[in-house]
């Protein structure tokens, strides 16, 4: 915004010199799209008539039009000395300059209308007013209730908003040497301030997730040799998994650090496995390190092959995601899938180099901690193994226990509230001012004036910039419309839930709805992704598709109005449309017209010139070119009888005043047309309730409109809620058809199509915990909570390789499949619970996430916090249960098989 420190200069001033001097400047600083400053509008020379004393002289507006067309003008005088013909002795040849294009209001004042009987010059002073104004005085812009210039800069598509941002604050700082003394600039509202603050929120989260990763590993191995190499894993994979985000032309953003803290409690699992069985051969004493190491991966090259395929395999189905979804999921996806490949590929060749090399057998630790954590272990593998013996004795308890746990989960997620992405603490929020129809100017001013002394009592607030006359909802200017975009303070100055930017929006609504009568206002914050609509909450287009006019469209909007409370997840809901704005109609008798000798075409073009601030030509001022406009003085166009005192000349010469001719007649009518896909259309809003979430509004707004409309009238979501309901069971397919690769990938690897079940059970268990996370996190089911939920998929699949794959190998040697499954659960709990409690302590910072971009951070640290910790309290139990009920299963069907073909063979 541009302010005059000293109130020496008007925002009209303001307003053009941003223009003259800024906007080229601006515009051209890489990754700027356009550039716009809202405030007085741009100069014009305006020519403000006097109809009164235009009648006295007998002039009308349309001698004072031609008089000024005629003499403003561009001339193209010549030259003076040009060569002509063959005969040319001219030494010099000279431009003509004559006075065409005037440019002063003075210059424009002595413009002759006409020469009268005594000689002398009717001017154009005479009957006029003349200044240089602004071209329009519908709009009027202030920061902190002051005068002020708004500069609105927009980037272009695929530039960086904080390169765009860096840039621009570096040239206004160059500019700003240059500026008159007592102008001033500043930054009121940057909305790269919040992707600043996340980046910087995420940062810190993703060095609380390394160490605590890194504490996990010392916790479990105790030795400083075996913790070294799953932390080497950690810088291998990201930097790989960089070079993999520069190769697709992916930024470092909020989603793809996302990913990242994700990768690292992910990254170190496949080498936690390689070192800690590595560890367990290497304590029996029966291998020197080297033999430790190999016998090692013999056994685990398989369970890690596994993994890193379920992994990739269950983000593929997300890149065949379209729309914005699909943008999201795509850049989360490839993060994780390139560091899980180089994660793997590290696990299979430089971890077993390094284990060779530094592991080697450890003597028991005193330390105290030490102690006391393996002793809290070894009662949690005495516990684990009772239960699990205790479960494969009933098996039948176990299946419908498992079962129960099921249906939970699925019924929970798909009853649970859901929106497409949460509402974020952007820094800033947006109030919109709606007066009644055909409120002027002043009155919104008026009513803007209190909403000033609301925000200034507001501690939270930093700035507000008021815009009168502009309606962020319309699009377009209305008199009787504000607009207001409030910036809070940092986020570090206002903590807590009652300083959030949701927290204060209700607070101002809840005051404003009690302080202000003379029109309704209500606040929200902006959308979630910057571009999804201008404002936020839920937008939608209602369409005339029966072409049913606009009386019946506002009657049905009124109906909407008043029935919405009715609605729990429904705050509010309104509406810009307005079909009943008082109007005049001037009725105008044309044989009357005709009688009297006037030319219609005459009423109609003074009716322009008078009221309409007609335009002229142009002139140039400052090396731009400006518009000359003609229109009544205020004094002759503030009540409908001014309107009638207005003359038109006849035919013979004489001024016949409007009302000889004109009858006024009160009516309503529209001030502004919308269409939306070739309809009628009217905008709403409607403003989910505390509490509620944007899935719900959506279907109880769906169902008001059912109720309240029925097939009447036809409507479209736009905006965020345009891709929520577009998205729909999008969730759903993706996770179905991630289970089904997972399973068809485990089934390619094991040549069974049994045991992969017994590895893919803990999803559903996973799912419980991750809409238990939902509940006491307080979260609705977004897009974040998803991407967290196909995560489980992979991560509980993991658990499930581990165990299912030890034992195949220990029923290989001969032991029963009840000895199998529960020494196979035996022997890879460890394992487990240190790559779990590694990733579930990793992402636990997720949850505690305050300031920028939180809420998107607790909805995914909701869903693989808690959705990790139920698969490996639960799953990691039932697993050897279904591994024993599917290996009997196997091994019956190719029993019965073998016997059939031992019949056939014996038939033949």
């Amino acid at each position: 915004t541009m302010t005059s420190q000293d109130s020496v200069y008007n925002s009209l001033y303001l307003t053009n010199y941003a223009k003259l001097n800024l906007v080229d400047q601006l515009t051209r600083v890489p990754g700027v799209g356009a550039v716009n400053v809202m405030g007085a509008g741009d100069y014009s020379m305006r020519i403000w008539l006097d109809p009164e004393a235009m009648r006295i002289r007998n002039i009308s507006p349309q001698q004072v039009y031609q008089s000024i067309q005629s003499q403003n003008v561009e001339v193209s005088a010549g030259y003076i000395g040009q060569p002509i013909g063959q005969d040319n002795n001219n030494a010099f040849q000279y431009t003509l300059n004559v006075q065409g294009r005037l440019k002063s209001p003075e210059q424009f004042g002595n413009i002759i209308i006409r020469r009268e009987q005594d000689g002398a010059m009717l001017r154009l002073k005479d009957i006029a007013r003349i200044d240089l104004g602004a071209a329009s005085y519908s709009v009027v812009s202030r920061l902190n209730g002051k005068p002020t210039a708004a500069i609105a800069i927009y980037q272009q598509p695929g530039s960086n908003s904080l390169d765009v941002s860096k840039g621009v604050k570096a040239k206004m700082e160059e500019l700003a040497e240059s500026f008159p003394s007592g102008v001033a600039y500043n930054v009121t509202l940057d909305t790269t301030d919040v992707i600043h603050a996340s980046i910087d929120e995420v940062m810190v989260t993703f060095f609380e997730t390394t160490l605590l990763v890194i504490l996990v590993i010392f916790l479990f191995l105790q030795n400083w040799r075996a913790v070294i190499i799953p932390c080497i894993t950690i810088p291998v994979s990201l930097i790989g998994t960089f070079a993999v985000m520069a190769a697709f032309g992916f930024s470092i953003n909020t989603l793809t650090l996302f990913g990242l803290i994700l990768a690292v409690a992910i990254v170190v699992d496949d080498a936690i496995v390689v070192v800690e069985n590595a560890s367990r051969l290497l304590e029996t004493g029966q291998y020197s390190p080297r033999e430790a190491v190999t016998k090692a991966m013999g056994e685990i090259t398989g369970p890690i092959v596994g993994v890193v395929l379920v992994l990739l395999a269950v983000f593929i189905p997300t890149m065949m995601i379209s729309g914005i979804s699909g943008q999201l999921y795509k850049q989360f996806a490839l993060t994780i899938a390139a560091s899980t490949v180089l994660s793997g590929f590290n696990s299979l060749t430089l971890t077993p180099a390094l284990c060779a090399l530094f592991l080697e057998k450890s003597k028991p630790s005193n330390f105290f901690i030490y102690k006391g954590f393996n002793k809290a272990y070894d009662k949690t593998q005495g516990v684990y193994d009772k239960i699990v013996k205790w479960l494969l004795q009933r098996p039948g308890m176990a299946l419908a226990s498992y079962g129960a746990l099921t249906v939970i989960g699925l019924l929970l997620f798909m009853h649970w509230p859901s929106t497409f992405i949460p509402d974020e603490d952007d820094g800033y929020f947006i109030a919109v001012v709606q007066l009644p129809p055909a409120a002027s100017l002043e009155r919104t001013q008026a009513v803007g004036e209190k909403i000033n002394g609301i925000l200034d009592s507001y501690p939270e607030v930093k700035n507000y910039i008021g815009i009168s006359g502009f309606s962020i909802m319309g699009g377009g200017e209305q008199s009787n419309s504000a607009t207001y975009f409030v910036v809070l303070k940092n986020w570090s100055e206002r903590k807590g839930k009652e300083h959030t930017a949701a927290a204060i929006v209700n607070r101002f609504n809840g005051e404003a709805y009690m302080t202000i009568q003379a029109a309704e206002v209500f606040a929200m914050v902006p959308p979630a992704i910057p571009g999804l609509g201008a404002s936020g909450g839920l937008q939608l287009q209602l369409e005339d598709r029966r072409n049913l006019g606009p009386t019946e469209m506002q009657q049905a909007i009124n109906a909407l109005l008043a029935s919405y409370h009715s609605k729990p997840a429904l705050a509010s809901v309104s509406s810009q449309y307005q079909a009943n704005v008082p109007q005049y109609f001037l009725n105008i008798d044309r044989d009357k017209v005709q009688f009297m000798g006037i030319a219609l075409n005459d009423v109609f073009s003074t009716l322009g010139y008078y009221m309409g601030a007609a335009y002229v030509n142009d002139f140039v001022e400052f090396g731009r070119i400006y518009q000359v406009k003609i229109e009544a003085r205020d004094q002759a166009q503030r009540v409908i009888d001014d309107v009638l005192k207005l003359s038109v000349p006849n035919s013979a010469g004489e001024m016949v005043p409007f009302s000889s001719f004109t009858k006024v007649e009160e009516q309503l009518g529209q001030d502004q047309i919308n269409r939306y896909n070739m309809y009628s259309t009217a905008s709403l809003t409607c403003n989910v309730a505390p509490g509620s979430s944007t899935g719900q509004a959506i279907q109880e707004v769906e169902a008001l409109f059912k109720e309240q409309l029925g097939d009447e009238f036809g409507y479209e979501w736009t905006s965020v809620a345009y891709q929520e309901t577009q998205a729909g069971n999008t969730t759903t397919i993706v996770l179905i058809m991630a289970l089904i690769v997972a399973f068809l990938v485990l089934a390619a690897q094991y040549e069974s199509w049994t045991s992969p079940v017994a590895a893919v059970i803990g999803l559903p268990v996973a799912l419980l915990g991750a809409m238990i996370g939902c509940l006491i996190m307080g979260t609705p089911v977004s897009i974040y909570t998803q991407i967290g939920i196909i995560l489980l998929v992979a991560l509980s699949a993991k658990n499930g390789i581990l165990i299912v794959e030890f034992a195949r190998d220990f029923r290989a040697e001969g032991n029963s499949i009840r000895e199998a499954a529960f020494e196979a659960g035996h022997v890879r709990l460890r394992p487990i619970l240190m790559t779990s409690f590694a990733f579930v302590l990793g992402v636990m910072p997720l949850l505690f996430a305050t300031g920028a971009g939180a809420q998107s951070r607790i909805a995914l640290g909701a869903a693989v916090v808690f959705g990790m910790a139920m698969n490996t309290l639960l799953a990691t139990i039932y697993i050897p249960n279904f591994y024993e009920f599917m290996q009997k299963l196997q091994e019956r069907f190719s029993k019965k098989k073998g016997n059939e073909d031992s019949e056939k063979d014996v038939a033949v």
